[in-house]
């Protein structure tokens, strides 16, 4: 009679392993080429068409901005809508695939109202290789890659990796500790109480946009 002793250890660990939520998973795009106006230096800022010292020394005072509404105050009425258009192609605040609105969307560069459609009807987005695929029915890889600049999904404070955390533009090592040293976060109250011992309270608003506990 064949020996079931070992049997049902080994499938309810397997079973126990799928409930594992899964980790690893890229939450911002990969960036070559778009500055972040949060985090560039002024002087990358100013060297763009149509930008200047005075407009990019108004956006480091205006840190951390929450919004590319936000962004596009800022270039004020100095500059028409095509001079706007061509700064957001290379400065551009990555925008939440879950929550971003439909007029923010629409400011990602080379929007099409088809493809600001396609983005909101495969959320909510639980990874970057999720977005990957699903846009990746409609346009290449190329587009996709170009996409995936200007924007972001939430990572989860209690499962994201190392790789996950380092992808939040500049983020330390230290910080990385840090977010991870006070695991299990119950709530984001908690989340800005423990980090906002190390960072002041700008710092925390810019970090804590990319994060979220599910």
């Amino acid at each position: 009679m064949r020996d079931t002793r070992l049997v049902f250890p080994v499938v309810a660990l397997l079973a126990s392993l799928s409930l594992i939520p899964a980790t690893g998973f890229t939450q911002l795009g990969n960036n070559t080429s778009v500055l972040n106006p949060n985090t560039a230096e002024a002087a990358e800022m100013a060297a763009l068409p149509s930008m200047g010292n005075t407009l990019a020394d108004n956006i480091v005072a205006a840190r951390p901005l929450s919004s590319n509404g936000s962004l596009d105050e800022l270039l004020g009425s100095d500059l028409n809508q095509e001079e706007k258009a061509l700064i957001r192609e290379k400065l551009f605040l990555p925008i939440n695939l879950n929550s971003a609105s439909d007029e923010e969307i629409m400011l990602v560069p080379g929007m099409s109202g088809k493809m600001a459609h396609e983005f909101d009807e495969y959320r909510p987005y639980d990874s970057l290789d999720q977005f990957r695929r699903e846009m990746g029915k409609y346009v290449d890889e190329d587009e996709v890659a170009r996409f995936e600049q200007y924007v972001f999904v939430p990572m989860d404070l209690n499962t994201a990796s190392d790789e996950d955390f380092a992808t939040i533009p500049a983020m330390s090592k230290k910080m990385i500790h840090e977010f991870e040293e006070y695991r299990p976060y119950k709530s984001m109250e908690q989340f800005r109480r423990e980090i906002g011992k190390y960072v002041d309270d700008k710092e925390l608003a810019r970090l804590e946009r990319y994060v979220e506990i599910r």
